[in-house]
């Protein structure tokens, strides 16, 4: 269409939102055109009955559509700076990654199998997909432990599929489980372990665990099974290709393949909900699993509850932030977002022309002539209600009398896990409900429940659904549960009544047609049945319109197109967000420059740099102790004492804590401790001095003081950190959400009270408000720090190598500026000015706060490159400053910095958004990095 900015012909969207609405148009006007496309090609053609079967069984009514790769192609575009062609679309592979296969093998022979397709929502969506070449990667359900079988089974396969499937799916390929890891990887962890947690069930109690191996084993039995599975899809992978893995069985999986190949396109789905993260966190490898699935590029969910149930999860366990688009790890996003799955609603539509339908049709009519029909259909499981159905039924005939021998409820119950106690109880509890009501309600003629323990086929269960005048799904937690879906899309002509589960994924999609209820009230579902029997045709008719219209709408289909394009997409995004982060620091490039120069600065932060790191924040008491007493690395203090031990060397560690706590850590090394953000300064054997202006106006402290302590005592597990030029509030192991509406709470306070008129900054950390003078950050102290270390020390020659390494705020990164070399100048002198002592406190000596301009050169000819510090004029001049003389401005200088570009590593550790050159990705990687600094510098 001309002028539609998402036609073929416009140039590639770079806003994310714009290059969806793209690829949704695309997708659109390509299926209606091959959908016409087809219509002309079929006019005049009759189908033989065998060819209608496999249509129908194989979701044939989805036409093949085809896409352009926007993700891809975008990527390509925006990283080389070229305008897609203008080609013929193609098709994307597609790697499809269940536990089950789409069929079921049963074995005949040594090398006979047969094969019969299997039923289910997550088939029904990816088998009518023909915008992909689709190959579905999963076990087969039975273990096949020799080579031979397993050849034939793969063949076996590879025939089914070109059979049945033609053009939708283009191979299966099985994963060989053998029984041990069945049972405890599929019967273990995933039945017993997961899909109750994940249900709100609970976590096996006692006398369950004691039938099965223990939890231990279970889980790595997990890890087993997912591995084999990651090592098929990486044995069948190609360059390019989207791997869709899904449900909880493979929740590891993401992991595994990125450790195989960190550009492999991997999002997950989940089938079942995700529950609260207090419910998720009783789990012993809670952490584990969610930092695995954390490895995907896009986690998919049915509906905004289960997302926002996993970012939290995300955020309360793992100490991780959310955002409205996901969870953020080290600059890294983790997209999650809600995709509710649908059916393929033609095919249900088309079911009801054909003629075997139309007869079940008929007799049903006929059998219930005169009577209401009302339908549940579920698998016989404990999340189902089915109990909760039948005794509310009951409560509603007990009230009703009228209805006795006008209503009757079909309860279909697909039997499942038919060995397990706990579903054979449940399934002896429904028939003694049911016998009940029947022997209560019934007559000769008539009773009111007719229960069936077994499944209907498609046609028989289409014209039931045809038939129903009120669907009952009284799910007390189900993903979805697409049964709704099914009533919904034959329910055209008799525009019948849906009674939905609030518990079930689909009430927030059909919430507003269905009834909604809440299946532990018996007398709430009881007086829907009454409202859902009484209901006027025009509000049944409103009703089923909303509900139909979002069925044929949001169908499978749909939905996995949707998912893979916003997959490609996220791509996309994930590659712009690497090349705003800088690379990691290159050990040996830096250690050869380290080693090459003659005087070299080494420049450290603390705190989340030389500190040890502390296990999952935000749960054990003792993490938090142990962090906030801020320790020095015990691996870290041979390579400190023996960089510091080094005269080539001069470190400083540049940190926002008080001088206490440096002195606790680093009294004993030949180094130099920068407290408060440089406000304070010493050599560890001499004592401390102060850079603050002698008029410094501190009088906000004390207000700011009564209102940190006031949201310390508000907000448990916050801690608050008074210090002498600043105040510290601290949240982090806090409650995450509480935790930032009180920080919201207080910043408000603030800026509207004890700080309207005072000369301080606020500075926000991810957890932490600090209160601070105007002006003081770790890069305005750079100056005066390296003016007194040189005078300090006998300086014979420049400093021709900086290594800045730090976990800083943002607000402190102007510490990576000050070095950042520009293009070299000829050098520019200051003179050395008179230091005057101004006694500030006990031990201390005042600095002045700020060096003046250059006498010697405009400011334009300075650079930082070359950067004129004041120094000694000479080498014996430096022996006497620690008798408070300093050198007149009158004596000559020098420069002391002289800095290239190739000999300046500036690194942000833990954050990577950052003004940093390189990153190191936490005080485990400073420690690997030290250890191997200091090695060289010993050896050299």
């Amino acid at each position: 269409m001309p002028g539609n900015k998402y036609n073929g012909n416009s140039v590639i969207p770079t806003n994310r939102v714009e290059r969806l609405l793209r690829d949704r148009e695309l997708r659109k006007s390509s299926r209606a055109s091959h959908s016409n496309e087809a219509i002309e090609n079929n006019r005049g053609t009759d189908l033989s009955e065998h060819e209608l079967h496999l249509r129908e069984g194989s979701n044939f009514g989805a036409y093949y559509v085809e896409q352009y790769l926007e993700g891809a192609l975008a990527a390509q575009a925006l990283g080389e700076g070229w305008e897609r062609p203008d080609v013929r679309p193609f098709r994307q592979r597609l790697l499809v990654v269940a536990n089950r296969l789409p069929v079921s093998a049963v074995r005949r022979g040594e090398e006979s199998w047969s094969l019969e397709i299997s039923a289910g929502g997550l088939v029904s969506a990816l088998l009518g997909v023909k915008e992909f070449e689709a190959r579905w990667i999963g076990w087969a359900g039975v273990n096949v432990p020799d080579e031979a079988g397993q050849r034939a089974l793969t063949k076996a396969l590879a025939e089914k599929i070109r059979e049945a499937f033609y053009d939708s799916l283009q191979r299966c390929i099985p994963v060989f489980l053998d029984e041990d890891i069945v049972h405890q990887y599929y019967n273990g962890y995933c039945n017993n372990i997961l899909w109750p947690l994940f249900h709100y069930l609970g976590l096996p109690q006692e006398d369950r665990l004691a039938t099965t191996r223990s939890f231990q084993s279970q889980f790595a039995a997990y890890k087993k099974a997912n591995q084999m599975f990651a090592a098929v899809v990486n044995e069948h992978y190609e360059e390019g290709d989207v791997v869709w893995c899904h449900d909880y069985h493979l929740m590891f999986l993401p992991k595994c393949l990125k450790e195989y190949n960190r550009k492999m396109k991997v999002g997950w789905f989940l089938h079942t909900p995700f529950p609260s993260s207090e419910i998720h966190r009783t789990l012993p490898s809670r952490s584990e699993l969610l930092h695995a699935v954390l490895a995907a590029d896009l986690v998919g969910f049915h509906t905004y509850d289960y997302a926002r149930h996993f970012v939290s999860a995300c955020t309360r366990i793992l100490g991780l932030e959310g955002t409205p688009e996901g969870v953020e790890d080290q600059g890294r996003l983790t997209r999650v977002a809600a995709f509710p799955i649908g059916i393929d609603s033609e095919r249900f539509i088309r079911a009801l022309d054909v003629p075997q339908v139309q007869e079940h049709i008929r007799e049903l009519k006929e059998r219930f002539a005169g009577r209401k029909v009302m339908l549940g259909v579920d698998r016989l499981d404990m999340i189902k209600g089915i109990p909760q159905k039948i005794l509310a039924f009951e409560k509603f005939l007990e009230e009703n009398p009228s209805w006795h021998e006008k209503v009757v409820l079909l309860q279909i119950a697909v039997p499942t896990r038919t060995d397990v106690p706990e579903y054979q109880k449940l399934t002896s509890q429904v028939h003694e409900i049911v016998g009940r009501i029947n022997g209560r309600f019934g007559t000769l003629t008539a009773v009111p429940i007719h229960h069936l323990d077994r499944s209907l086929d498609f046609h028989a269960l289409c014209a039931l659904y045809a038939v129903t005048d009120v669907a009952l799904v009284t799910s007390l937690r189900d993903g979805m549960n697409l049964v709704s879906y099914e009533f919904v899309a034959c329910q055209d002509a008799k525009k019948g009544v849906l009674i939905l589960s609030e518990f079930a994924g689909a009430a927030q999609s059909l919430g507003a047609g269905a009834i909604l209820v809440n299946p532990w009230n018996i007398t709430e579902v009881a007086a829907s049945i009454d409202q859902a029997l009484n209901m006027s045709a025009e509000e049944r008719e409103k009703r089923h319109q909303h509900n139909f219209v979002h069925v044929t709408n949001h169908t499978a289909q749909e939905w996995a197109e949707t998912f893979v394009s916003e997959l490609n997409d996220t791509v996309v995004e994930a590659q712009l967000r690497i090349r705003q982060v800088p690379p990691p620091l290159p050990f040996s490039h830096a250690i050869e420059h380290y080693l090459q120069s003659n005087n070299r600065l080494l420049i450290l932060g603390f705190n989340a740099t030389l500190t040890e790191a502390v296990d999952t924040p935000g749960r054990r008491g003792g993490d938090q102790i142990r962090e906030m007493e801020l320790k020095l690395h015990p691996d870290l203090k041979g390579p400190l004492t023996a960089l510091c031990s080094d005269p080539k060397t001069t470190v400083v560690v540049l940190s926002g804590s008080g001088r206490r706590v440096l002195d606790d850590n680093f009294g004993e090394y030949n180094m130099w401790l920068a407290a408060e953000n440089g406000m304070f300064l010493r050599f560890t054997k001499g004592d401390w001095m102060t850079t603050m202006p002698e008029h410094l106006n501190m009088e906000w402290v004390d207000s700011i003081k009564h209102v940190f302590e006031y949201f310390t005592d508000r907000t448990p597990r916050s801690h608050f950190e008074p210090r002498e030029t600043s105040l510290v509030w601290n949240y982090k192991y806090a409650d995450v959400e509480f935790g930032r509406l009180q920080a919201r709470d207080m910043l408000q306070h603030l800026w509207t009270g004890p700080i309207s008129n005072a000369s301080v900054e606020v500075v926000q950390g991810s957890r932490s408000v600090e209160v601070r003078a105007v002006g003081v950050t770790k890069g305005a102290a750079i100056d005066r720090i390296l003016g007194e270390i040189v005078h300090n020390k006998s300086i014979s020659t420049p400093i021709d190598c900086v290594l800045c390494i730090g976990h800083f705020l943002g607000k402190d990164e102007d510490v990576y500026t000050f070095f950042e070399p520009e293009l070299p100048s000829d050098p520019v002198g200051i003179p050395r000015i008179k230091v005057t002592d101004t006694l500030k406190l006990p031990g201390e000596r005042r600095l002045p706060l700020k060096l003046p301009a250059s006498k010697s050169g405009s400011k334009s000819s300075q650079t930082k490159g070359q950067r004129p510090l004041p120094s000694a004029e000479k080498k014996a001049n430096n022996h006497i400053s620690g008798s408070g003389r300093r050198p007149s401005p009158e004596k000559t200088s020098w420069n002391v910095l002289d800095l290239k570009g190739e000999n300046y590593f500036s690194c942000a550790v833990g954050r990577t958004r950052t003004n940093a050159r390189y990153t190191l990705g936490s005080s485990d990687d400073v420690v690997a990095f030290m250890k191997e600094l200091a090695g060289a510098s010993v050896s050299s």
